[in-house]
């Protein structure tokens, strides 16, 4: 039996940011991932030469700090960083035609000027003026200020006079964004856009992604000299990244440690059994980085309510998707191809409908060090 303070089951993002973050303040953390490798969806893994990434390839607010992305403050804060090469361009093919698209309001507004008039680039303009001080409010509070003890006074305190400011945007931010976007946007190609962008963002539409999120993107995504990001080596190496800033302040991943039930005691977690028998208990807490419905399975009858329970196993889950890796020759290609390229078939079938709407990826153009000199790698 091993003993530790935080038991983190799952080396995703989320699982593998916590950890480091709480070894950084003094805690000692075990992670257990029953993956070979770590990463949850966001892991890299290589054949043949080519590296792929499972997950994103698409970054931001990452290349830089200080930063409102979130993942850059733990990385900030555990002192660790990886190279990044910046870019602001992808491709669009549309039923309306194929043009480039960059991040930044200006050019976005020419495009729409030559498919849409005047009259819809001035609604994206108030679109952007209603979303501004949207956007403020949900970059108001840094997530590693939160804290839920008398802490909070000095971590919260320091954005007292922002959060004041923002206070009447904040309950705008907690519905979905198409209530915000109804009450602004007539114009169908615009709210086929916005649609499209909340479809990259969360895997849902206007009407099932959190207005908080898209306001955290025009932050982000329509301020001057804006640029997205990509980790040299792919999504692989910024997982490295936190398993070094985990291990940097003592903290243990064990891969290969498959989690078949969360050990409850008198009301409490105070561990987890592993596939095989071993047990690890933690004096303080046990994290779960697996999905909610994955979490629920490895909770005892009865340690939850049966309420808790079903709604817990009530949340909505995004569609599938299939997600194809290729390792092609890249002789005869045009050398200004971009990263991304996003494609879609029909805007009448809606975004959600079965390979109506298809994202390539080609990391590969970015860092050339994912692929055999020569080749390329594409994600679709």
């Amino acid at each position: 039996m091993k003993q530790t303070d935080v038991v983190v089951i799952g080396s995703g993002v989320g699982g593998l940011s916590c950890a480091a973050l709480l070894a950084r303040y003094g805690f000692d953390v075990t992670v257990c991932e029953s993956h070979s490798i770590p990463g949850g969806a966001a892991h890299g893994f290589e054949r043949q030469g080519f590296k792929f990434d499972s997950g994103p390839s698409l970054y931001s607010g990452l290349s830089y700090s200080p930063s409102v992305n979130p993942l850059r403050q733990v990385l900030d804060a555990v002192g660790v960083d990886l190279p990044w090469v910046t870019y602001d361009t992808w491709g669009c093919c549309l039923p309306e035609g194929d043009f480039d698209a960059a991040v930044g309001a200006e050019q976005f507004c020419e495009v729409l000027g030559r498919l849409r008039g005047e009259a819809a680039v001035a609604e994206w303009r108030r679109l952007q003026q209603v979303m501004t001080p949207l956007a403020q409010a949900a970059i108001a509070l840094p997530p590693a200020a939160l804290r839920w003890d008398i802490g909070a006074a000095l971590t919260i305190g320091r954005f007292a006079p922002t959060l004041a400011k923002q206070s009447a945007n904040f309950l705008k931010l907690t519905g979905p964004f198409s209530r915000i976007m109804d009450g602004v946007v007539h114009d169908q190609f615009i709210s086929n856009w916005l649609n499209l962008l909340c479809f990259l963002l969360s895997g849902l539409p206007a009407s099932g992604t959190n207005a908080a999120e898209v306001a955290f993107m025009f932050a982000d995504w329509y301020r001057p000299g804006v640029a997205l990001d990509y980790p040299i080596g792919g999504s692989g190496a910024l997982v490295n990244a936190l398993v070094e800033g985990l291990k940097k302040y003592g903290g243990e991943l064990l891969l290969n440690a498959h989690v078949e039930q969360i050990l409850v005691e008198g009301n409490k977690a105070v561990g987890v059994g592993l596939r095989g028998g071993q047990e690890i208990r933690a004096r303080r807490a046990v994290v779960s980085n697996a999905s909610i419905w994955d979490t629920l399975k490895l909770l005892p009858e009865g340690a939850v309510s049966q309420k808790f329970r079903s709604q817990r196993q009530g949340t909505p889950e995004c569609d599938s998707f299939m997600h194809l890796h290729l390792g092609i020759n890249a002789q005869g290609l045009p050398l200004d191809l971009a990263c991304h390229y996003i494609v879609v078939n029909d805007w009448e079938l809606g975004i959600t409908a079965p390979q109506n709407v298809v994202l390539v990826s080609i990391p590969s153009i970015l860092d050339p060090s994912l692929a055999p000199q020569g080749k390329h790698v594409i994600h679709i």
